[in-house]
């Protein structure tokens, strides 16, 4: 037989997606998981032959070489799980410790993986031996994972853990920021749905008072197209921590005549801007500096390295807030791992 025959359930398969709500759900029937601050993989082994794929369906063995091994290493010799790789640092779950590793030199991959060893936080089973579990309902997934993980003893192999208790799940929410990027709402009757947005994400939205430190210009165009936003750190330096594009349209040609009328320095005194990111070859890497006049309030859901993740939601305006009073510590402290935040399964 080639790769993966024998199995039921083969590489290929999307993961099931979760759609954003604003709450949990507080009707009946919901299983609360912790939503992991990793890379969703989902694992394929079949004998020798193991298959990690990212959420977009791309190969991730080649980054992740240790985590093929311990799979490879695994008693279960026909399994396909859903997870989430994951790199503590520090008791830290370090996301830039996995984008590191999305680098072409395989010389480079494995000196990061024995300096800084990935794991695999489990939370499903999709097939197991002879047995496919996809139109099982989670809770009946739950309890065959739980003996699979058992059996393996492996500190590597990670167990999510789990509740149907709300208040729970809404203190794991309240945690959020760090290891944690929010809570995953599951219904405890329902089959694996692949591709489907099945679930419920739920993360923690904060607020911060940034300085509009500069701006980039949409592409082609001359219009703002997005704001860049700094907070000042301990030495009084403006450092940029992310950006908003959540402008409106009817609103853009004024914003950017306001905001070319500001540009010159000082800009970002600290850490500043780079060129057009990894993910997004389309946007330009140029910006425009500015003198430290607007502040502008935006919502963020998770923090990393002193950086907003994601893009950040424009609220509003703060005419009442000096530049100078915008510093570092709004930001929520990052969170950690579940073995040192104490979190509790409800199983």
């Amino acid at each position: 037989m080639g790769a993966f025959e024998s199995l039921a359930v083969k590489p290929g398969l999307p993961p099931m997606e979760a759609k954003l709500v604003d709450a949990l759900p507080t009707d009946p029937g919901w299983r609360f998981e912790p939503k992991w601050d990793g890379f969703r993989c989902l694992v394929y082994r079949d004998g020798g032959e193991v298959h990690l794929q990212s959420k977009s369906g791309k190969p991730l063995g080649r980054y992740f070489p240790e985590v093929v091994e311990s799979v490879r290493a695994m008693e279960a010799d026909r399994i396909v799980l859903d997870g989430e790789l994951i790199i503590p640092i520090g008791g830290i779950l370090s996301f830039d410790a996995l984008q590191l590793r999305l680098h072409p030199a395989e010389s480079r991959v494995r000196r990061l993986a024995e300096e800084t060893p990935a794991q695999l936080m489990l939370f499903d089973l999709l097939f197991s031996k002879e047995t496919s579990y996809l139109d099982a309902p989670l809770d009946h997934r739950r309890r065959a994972l739980e003996i699979v993980h058992r059996a393996e003893r492996r500190e590597d192999l990670l167990l999510s853990p789990y509740t149907d208790d709300r208040e729970v799940a809404q203190g794991w929410l309240n945690q959020a920021g760090g290891a944690l990027d929010g809570v995953v709402a599951k219904r405890a009757d329902a089959a694996y749905q692949p591709g489907e947005r099945a679930m419920l994400k739920i993360k923690q939205l904060r607020t911060a008072d940034c300085v509009v430190g500069g701006f980039r210009y949409a592409a082609n165009s001359r219009e703002v197209g997005s704001l860049l936003l700094g907070l000042f750190n301990d030495a009084g330096k403006l450092d940029h921590v992310g950006f908003t594009s959540a402008i409106a349209a009817d609103e853009r040609a004024a914003l950017t005549a306001r905001l070319e009328a500001l540009i010159g320095p000082p800009g970002f005194t600290g850490d500043a801007p780079g060129g057009p990111s990894r993910w997004s070859t389309e946007r330009t890497g140029e910006w425009q500096p500015l003198r430290h006049e607007l502040v502008a309030e935006v919502r963020y859901d998770h923090v990393t390295g002193n950086r907003f993740r994601h893009g950040t939601k424009f609220l509003r305006w703060r005419p009442d807030k000096a530049p100078e009073q915008c510093r570092m510590e709004q930001l929520q402290p990052e969170a950690r791992p579940a073995e040192l935040a104490g979190l509790e399964s409800g199983q």
